[in-house]
């Protein structure tokens, strides 16, 4: 359902495509993942949390529900949803986590 979501969002197609690099998780994998045209997917090898650059950024999130207690999932929901606003503008700090030295330099592309 995200999939199709994802792709509907971003008009992918036949003319449009994204490269979408994931891990092996069980539920990246599952044989019933229907992936919609324009959507390729790529699996980094198995267990090499260090290819994931986005595993750096798990102790940011976590940390503003580290010493909270929500009441409910929605607040739940607030609060990591206005930490990953804040993080989305520190450019310098995302980039210092997960631009490792030896990618490749790439540009950037707006979708």
């Amino acid at each position: 359902m995200f999939l199709d979501d994802f792709a509907t969002e971003y008009g992918l197609g036949k003319n449009k495509r994204v490269l979408l690099v994931i891990d092996q998780a069980g539920w990246h994998t599952s044989h019933s993942l229907k992936i919609p045209q324009g959507l390729d997917l790529i699996y980094l090898p198995a267990k090499s949390p260090e290819l994931q650059p986005a595993e750096r950024l798990w102790p940011l999130t976590n940390e503003v529900v580290a010493n909270s207690s929500p009441l409910s999932l929605d607040e739940l929901e607030e609060l990591l949803v206005f930490r990953c606003q804040q993080l989305m503008k520190q450019h310098d700090l995302i980039q210092g986590l997960t631009c490792f030295h030896w990618w490749p330099q790439t540009r950037a592309v707006q979708l």
